[in-house]
């Protein structure tokens, strides 16, 4: 099956993906596609200068209430190793997971177009971020997207050991609190194994998306 191109004139999304889980090619990324693209359980990547959308057919989610702290992370809790904040740095955090990529073998998908309009998206309201602060300075954190009362989580980073799970583990409890169905984490590693992610068909995922957006 070829990759259905789009361009600035024709943004409708095809319905069903590729062997590889890419949707489409083309078009313009703004706050107008991205709202569209997330509301269909679809997301942004770079290969090279080329946007492509993606819709994995079994999607990688955290639900709130089955995060998992493992026994040592419940041991850095209850020694307040770290503080957590929300939304105060989102523009430093998004940065911070460009930069920790960049040096990856597989590289980083976020350019400078993927930070203005993601930056633009948070000045809207529909961004969030999690910073995870030790002795005053980051330590680690996550940023990604909110729509109604679902959560997508794009990218995460820490530059002191255990920082990200903080972040993630506090991103689920204050989830939990505010009654949001899901973190998406979009594709399965072994570290959001261990919090609790877990594989579900994209069509459920669309309905979950579709019950959360009920509430915006």
């Amino acid at each position: 099956m070829s990759v259905y191109k789009l361009n600035e004139n024709n943004f409708e999304f095809p319905e069903y993906a590729d062997d590889e889980n890419a949707i489409a090619i083309g078009g313009i990324l703004n706050s107008e596609t991205l709202v569209k693209a997330y509301s269909n359980g679809i997301f942004p990547y770079y290969y090279d200068e080329e946007i492509s959308w993606w819709r994995p057919l079994n999607r990688y989610v955290i639900f709130p209430k089955n995060i998992k702290v493992s026994h040592s992370m419940k041991s850095i809790l209850n020694q307040k190793i770290f503080e957590v904040t929300f939304n105060k740095k989102f523009s430093e955090i998004i940065h911070k997971c460009r930069k920790k990529r960049e040096y990856t073998e597989e590289g980083t998908w976020i350019n400078d177009n993927i930070e203005s309009e993601y930056n633009k998206l948070f000045k809207d309201g529909l961004g969030f971020s999690v910073e995870v602060w030790k002795n005053n300075k980051l330590a680690g954190g996550l940023y990604g997207v909110k729509l109604g009362k679902c959560l997508f989580a794009e990218s995460m980073y820490y530059d002191v050991a255990n920082a990200s799970k903080m972040a993630m583990i506090s991103l689920a409890k204050k989830a939990l609190a505010e009654n949001y169905i899901f973190i998406d984490c979009q594709f399965y590693t072994k570290h959001l194994e261990s919090m609790g992610g877990e594989f579900i068909p994209h069509n459920k995922f669309f309905l979950l998306i579709k019950e959360g957006m009920k509430y915006i």
